[in-house]
């Protein structure tokens, strides 16, 4: 099914998109680096929406005070998810930070069934294994308590956020313009990406100018950081117009093996017995929470 194909797709991209953000955290702060999702990639989201708009021509979108209320939704929280799983990155380590972001999926699923989706059994089962997969994952060591709490915690926060802002984006969607799904997701992924870059860039021009000018100064990571941004959002939003927010992010799972290779490779880091066993947990358990 076509949106079994983008979420496959959205994964790599996500991953290199993640890796070039975490190169700018140091300098511009996980803020500006969030930054740096939403403004650069809201070029390539408005060029593929002029594509696709050419290419359905009769579609006739609605932008009702659901769609505005429910776009709005998404983009706050997927801002906060950004940051959170930035800092998560700066303090418990690339792969560690994607494997607990997977928490959306649970809280998502939960989510998804207040605002009407159905799940079997076999899901709900899998919500429970990721459970304990997350929490074994994220028991800190003794030597380091209070840094491990402190990345286990922003970890979830920033799974429970990207949870929110998946089922927002989906009701988004589906207010716009339901009949054609593709459209809908695009024209939804603009107007957050501008929402979220002025929201963003205005907070940061009054607290925190620097990180405007670090972000600016490396623009050529930016502006890759920026694509594929763009291209797993619109992977992303296509997925959630075809699909609740629940199955389509247990397919994104297999993020987490695709940022453990790129973190081992490219920040040399290593998982110990722990978190592979965790790490295995979460995964099989939502792989089960996509079963019917």
């Amino acid at each position: 099914m076509l949106w079994i194909i983008l979420t496959a797709a959205a994964a790599p991209l996500q991953v290199a998109r993640n890796a070039l953000q975490r190169g700018l955290v140091g300098d511009a702060g996980p803020w500006g680096a969030t930054l740096v999702r939403f403004l650069f990639g809201l070029p390539f989201s408005i060029a593929m929406l002029v594509v696709v708009s050419l290419l359905t021509p009769d579609a006739h979108p609605d932008a009702s005070l659901r769609f505005c209320l429910w776009v709005a939704i998404g983009a706050v929280a997927q801002m906060a998810a950004t940051g959170a799983l930035l800092l998560t990155m700066h303090r418990s380590g690339f792969a560690i930070a994607t494997v607990m972001q997977q928490s959306s999926l649970p809280l998502g699923a939960a989510m998804g069934v207040l605002l009407g989706d159905h799940l079997p059994a076999a899901s709900w089962a899998g919500v429970a294994l990721a459970s304990v997969g997350l929490l074994i994952l994220s028991w800190p060591k003794r030597a380091d308590m209070k840094g491990s709490l402190a990345g286990a915690l922003s970890g979830l926060a920033s799974g429970a956020a990207f949870a929110v802002a998946l089922n927002g984006y989906r009701q988004a969607g589906l207010a716009l313009e339901p009949a054609h799904p593709i459209y809908s997701a695009l024209a939804g992924l603009v107007i957050a990406q501008m929402l979220q870059s002025i929201l963003l860039g205005g907070i940061l021009a009054l607290a925190r100018p620097q990180a405007l000018r670090s972000v600016a100064s490396s623009w050529r990571v930016s502006l890759g950081a920026g694509f594929f941004g763009s291209a797993a959002s619109a992977c992303w939003f296509g997925a959630l117009a075809l699909a609740p927010a629940g199955p389509v992010r247990a397919v994104g799972v297999i993020e987490a093996p695709i940022a453990a290779a790129v973190g081992r490779r490219l920040f040399r880091e290593r998982l110990s017995a722990r978190q592979w066993v965790g790490g295995a947990l979460t995964v099989v358990g939502v792989v089960l929470t996509v079963l019917r």
